[in-house]
C-alpha cells in the first residue's frame, strides 16, 4: 500500500532554494584553513624526523652532574670534557656538583630528570657496579635507570706501601703475610670503595689475611699510611705518583692489564701471578633512561671526538689512567661485567652504610 503521507524529505528539498557558490572571502577563509593544516602537518613530520635524527637537540644548556665534591679527579674531568662538548654542540655545558652517600644522591638526582639529554651524569663505579649490594634502599637502579653513553676512563690502582718496610717487591710482601696472619694493614677509602675491593681481592686471590682499615677518603688513607699507621694501600695511580716520585711510598704493583707509561718499572698484579686482580676506579657518560636514542648517539659521537683530542687524552693518561672511548651498547655491556663480578665479593664482605 502506498503511504498517503507526504514525503517531508522530498518536499524540503524541494522547497529548499538552491545553494550559492561561496562568496570570494569565504573561499580565502578555506583556502587559509586548508594551508594552514597542510603547514602544520609539514611542521610535525619535521618535527618527528628532528626528533629521530637529533637536528633539534640540545636547546638549552645541559647540566652534567658530578656525584663528588669540587677538585676531585671527577669534578676535574667534567669541567675539561664539558669545555670541549660546548663548543662542538653550541650551548653551555655547566657541571653541578651533588655529592653525598658514596655518590648515590647526584646519580639518584639524574634517574629522576627529564629524560631530554639537558641532565646528564658522569656515572662511576661506586653507584653504578656497587651500590646496589650495599644499599637496601637505593633511589635508582642501576641497570634500569640509566642510559650508558660512553666510558670516560678507567683509573688503576698501584699497591704501594713505606720505604721502610721490608718489602722490596709483591713477593716479599705475600710471603710475609702468609706467614704472619693479620699482621699487615689496608688503608682505603671507605668500605665498598674501589681501595678496599682491591685489597680484598687481593687477600682473596693470594690466601693472605689482612686488616682492612677505613677512613673518610683516599687523601686521608694515604695520609695514614705515611703516617705509619697504615702498612699498605691500594691507591689511585694518579694520586700515588708525587709520593712515588719523591720517595715516600715504593710501589709494589698496578692493577691494570698492561703497565702503565706513567710507571713502566712497575709490573702488573697478572705477571706477578694474579691475573683475577685487575681493578679499575672507572667513569662514563650516562643520561635518563628514556633519552631519545638520537640524543644519545649525538653525545656518543662529541664525547669520543672530545677523548680523542691530544690535549684531553694527555690530561688523562699523563696521571696513570687509560682514555675511555667506545659506543653505548660497549658501555653498557662493561658496566654488566663489573656488577656481574663485584656482586659476590660484595656480598660476601657484608659491607653495610656508613
Amino acid at each position: 500500500m502506498i503511504s498517503s503521507k507526504p514525503n517531508r524529505c522530498n518536499s524540503n528539498a524541494l522547497s529548499r532554494p538552491p545553494r550559492s557558490p561561496p562568496s570570494k572571502e569565504t573561499a580565502m577563509t578555506l583556502n587559509r584553513r586548508q594551508t594552514l593544516v597542510a603547514c602544520l602537518a609539514a611542521l610535525t613530520a619535521l618535527s618527528g624526523h628532528a626528533q629521530k635524527t637529533g637536528d633539534d637537540y640540545p636547546q638549552k644548556q645541559i647540566a652534567l652532574v658530578v656525584s663528588y665534591s669540587p677538585g676531585g679527579n671527577v669534578d676535574l674531568r667534567a669541567r675539561t670534557l664539558g669545555t670541549s662538548v660546548s663548543k662542538m654542540l653550541g650551548v653551555p655545558i655547566v657541571v653541578e656538583n651533588k655529592p653525598g652517600a658514596n655518590g648515590n644522591i647526584g646519580h639518584e638526582y639524574v634517574a629522576k630528570a627529564t629524560p631530554d639529554g639537558h641532565t646528564l651524569v658522569l656515572a662511576t663505579m661506586g653507584p653504578m657496579a656497587i651500590s646496589s649490594y650495599v644499599y637496601p634502599k637505593l633511589g635508582f637502579d642501576p641497570e634500569e635507570s640509566f642510559i650508558p653513553i660512553v666510558i670516560i676512563e678507567k683509573a688503576p690502582m698501584v699497591l704501594v706501601t713505606r720505604t721502610d718496610k721490608p718489602f722490596q717487591n709483591l713477593k716479599d710482601l705475600v710471603s710475609f703475610g702468609q706467614k704472619n696472619p693479620d699482621k699487615l694493614s689496608f688503608g682505603n677509602a671507605g668500605a665498598g670503595s674501589a681501595h678496599h675491593l682491591s685489597a680484598e681481592l687481593f687477600m682473596q686471590s693470594t690466601g693472605i689475611k689482612g686488616l682492612s682499615v677505613p677512613y673518610k677518603g683516599g687523601s686521608q688513607a694515604a695520609t695514614a699510611l705515611l703516617a705509619g699507621d697504615i702498612d699498605l694501600m691500594f691507591e689511585q695511580t694518579y694520586a700515588a705518583l708525587p709520593s712515588i716520585a719523591t720517595g715516600k711510598v715504593r710501589a709494589l704493583a698496578v692493577t691494570s692489564e698492561k703497565r702503565l707509561p706513567s710507571l713502566p718499572n712497575v709490573p702488573t698484579m697478572g705477571e706477578l701471578g694474579y691475573p683475577k686482580v685487575v681493578v679499575h676506579n672507572w667513569l662514563g657518560l650516562a643520561a635518563p633512561k628514556g633519552t631519545p636514542a638520537a640524543v644519545i648517539n649525538k653525545l656518543n659521537d662529541a664525547f669520543n671526538k672530545a677523548l680523542a683530542q691530544p690535549e684531553i687524552k694527555d690530561k688523562i693518561a699523563g696521571p696513570g689512567n687509560i682514555v675511555g672511548s667506545g659506543s653505548p651498547e660497549e658501555f653498557k655491556s662493561f658496566i654488566l661485567d663489573e656488577r656481574r663480578r663485584w656482586a659476590p665479593i660484595v656480598k660476601s664482605l657484608n659491607i653495610k652504610p656508613e
